[in-house]
This record gives structure tokens, C-alpha cells and sequence, in this order.
């Protein structure tokens, strides 16, 4: 799995993956940005959110219960100090629909933050990041 961010202007980046889907990732005004895109972090957060709602629907459906909405918010608490990194990520699934039990949409959130969340699994256990670099004279 590859992505790939192209520098635009200030703070803008248009960001690519494999699948060949693209998005604009910004800052705000104070930041030098224009305001244009997500922010890292907020993708971090759909990332994860993302995620785990296709876990959750799909083991819902596995369970035969009637979903007729269901929504995902996720919110996360950083740290003042630089990095400015999550400290806490809550997530709150809202489940809509006919007879469902709690106890299968229990079951699926915790297979979901446990057993099947990529994103989750990597927040929570680290991943080790390597880093190159290379320089292009123009």
C-alpha cells in the first residue's frame, strides 16, 4: 500500500493512493494554509473511524440485524506541546433500525477495536516509521 503527496502552494498538498483516489490535505489560515483541505490529524481520525465502521456494518449484517443508518463521530483530545498528539480518541457509533439487539452491535464495536481494525490496532501497538530522503537539483 503506497501514497503519494504532491506539493501544491503554501501549506497544500494533493494527496494520491494506490487506489488512485485523491484528496487535498491543508492547514488553517494561521498556519500558512488556505483553509482547502483536511488536516492531517482530522484524516487520522476518519482513518480510524472509517475503519471501523465497515468492521461494525458488515458484522451487523453477518448478525441479520435490520440496520437502517448508522454514523460513526469521532473526536480526539491532543496535547498542547508539539507534536500535538492524540491523547484520546473517542469513538461513538450510532446504530439505527428495526429489533436490534445490543448485544450484537456490543460484540461487533469490540471486534471491530480489537480483532479487526487496521488503523486501531496500528494507534495502539506503534508502528515503527523509516525514513529516507532524496534531493532533486533542478
Amino acid at each position: 500500500m503506497k501514497a503519494k503527496l504532491t506539493y501544491v502552494n503554501g501549506m497544500k498538498f494533493v494527496a494520491e493512493a494506490d487506489s488512485g483516489h485523491a484528496i487535498v490535505v491543508d492547514a488553517d489560515h494561521e498556519s500558512g494554509g488556505e483553509d482547502t483541505g483536511m488536516r492531517p490529524s482530522e484524516l487520522l481520525l476518519i482513518a480510524t473511524g472509517g475503519c471501523s465502521a465497515m468492521d461494525v456494518i458488515s458484522i451487523l449484517k453477518k448478525k441479520k440485524q435490520e440496520v437502517t443508518g448508522f454514523e460513526i463521530n469521532v473526536s480526539g483530545d491532543k496535547v498542547a506541546t508539539h507534536p500535538k498528539r492524540f491523547q484520546k480518541i473517542i469513538v461513538e457509533y450510532v446504530v439505527k433500525g428495526k429489533n436490534i439487539s445490543d448485544e450484537a452491535v456490543k460484540r461487533a464495536v469490540e471486534l471491530s477495536m480489537t480483532k479487526y481494525c487496521s488503523v486501531k490496532t496500528t494507534i495502539n501497538g506503534g508502528v515503527p516509521v523509516e525514513y529516507t530522503h532524496k534531493i532533486i537539483e533542478e
